[in-house]
């Protein structure tokens, strides 16, 4: 499972700071702390940064290959021409984050990749928005990117397709068909690259349920044949969990969960309760997480008391 660290993002407070001060030292610590937790890959999410793009990528591209001398980066800006100047900065191939369906974007971001021998995230969406199926998440891969992005020079091993990971806080329908569409991306022939954003499927959740949700939604990915994940890489349980289900850890019975949470959702079979300990609170919190990401039981911020 390839870690795209997600903590240089423009939204976070400090981040926002640190780029508008150009605070170097900071940047290269908040990179360097991803690293060393495990993120083969570091997302710079500079933001749209209209006036200052380009200025900014190349500053902070700077700042983290310094630090990192061997770092692969994600470019993540709408900017193309921010997105151009990091490519020419970029020691080794980078990501482009992102494109969709949407032909401004393609036809902005389809030739980078394409000269810069760069990989490219591409988004399951068109001007239509996100739809909620599986298949028609799938069908926007396969009818419209893919051609788009192959025609354009950029061979589909470079091309990572984002099914997009949706909150379960409101938009729950969505949470297993992205499951899904990994599934369906994986059994195309050859099986196709798919990456997410992990976290956007805890947006608008209270923080304590946050990390649970997210690395039991990894499990569940990871069993369909997700390659990559935009992710926290400091949240050593979701570390924890990924471990445990590459190494298969079978030695605790959290460990004996995981797997066959992961088996299950594997070979498209149901999650068998009588597996769950009910006298231990972290498998009985694995299990009601299990059960709102499968959308078989509504969400509200009060389920693990429920």
């Amino acid at each position: 499972m390839l870690i795209i660290g997600e903590n240089i993002h423009i939204i976070a407070p400090k981040i926002k700071e640190a780029v508008n001060n150009r605070d170097t030292a900071y940047i290269q610590k908040v990179a360097l702390a991803q690293w060393n937790a495990g993120a083969q890959v570091i997302d710079l999410n500079i933001g749209p940064q209209k006036k200052t793009g380009v200025e900014v990528m190349e500053w902070i591209v700077d700042a983290v290959q310094t630090a990192i001398p061997d770092v692969v980066l994600s470019l993540d800006t709408t900017n193309a021409a921010a997105i151009e100047a990091g490519l020419k900065k970029c020691k080794n191939k980078p990501f482009i984050n992102s494109t969709s369906a949407e032909e401004e974007r393609l036809a902005a971001m389809a030739p980078l990749a394409a000269k810069y021998g760069a990989k490219i995230i591409a988004l399951t969406m068109t001007k239509s928005g996100i739809p909620v199926a599986a298949e028609d998440r799938f069908s926007i891969a396969t009818d419209i990117l893919l051609p788009k992005l192959t025609e354009a020079g950029v061979p589909v091993e470079n091309i990572y397709f984002d099914p997009l990971v949706l909150t379960v806080a409101g938009s729950q329908e969505y949470v297993p068909n992205a499951v899904e569409a990994v599934r369906l991306m994986k059994l195309w022939d050859p099986p196709l690259n798919t990456v997410v954003g992990l976290s956007n499927v805890s947006n608008q959740v209270s923080h304590e349920n946050r990390s649970l949700i997210n690395r039991t939604y990894l499990v569940m990915l990871m069993a369909a044949g997700l390659d990559a994940a935009i992710a926290d890489p400091l949240d050593r349980e979701l570390m924890r969990f990924m471990r445990i289900v590459e190494t298969r850890d079978d030695s605790t019975p959290v460990g004996r969960l995981l797997l066959h949470l992961y088996d299950t959702t594997q070979a498209m079979e149901p999650f068998d309760p009588s597996v769950v300990d009910m006298n231990d609170p972290e498998q009985v919190a694995i299990y009601k997480t299990v059960r709102i990401l499968k959308n078989e039981i509504i969400f509200a911020d009060s389920y693990l008391k429920m």
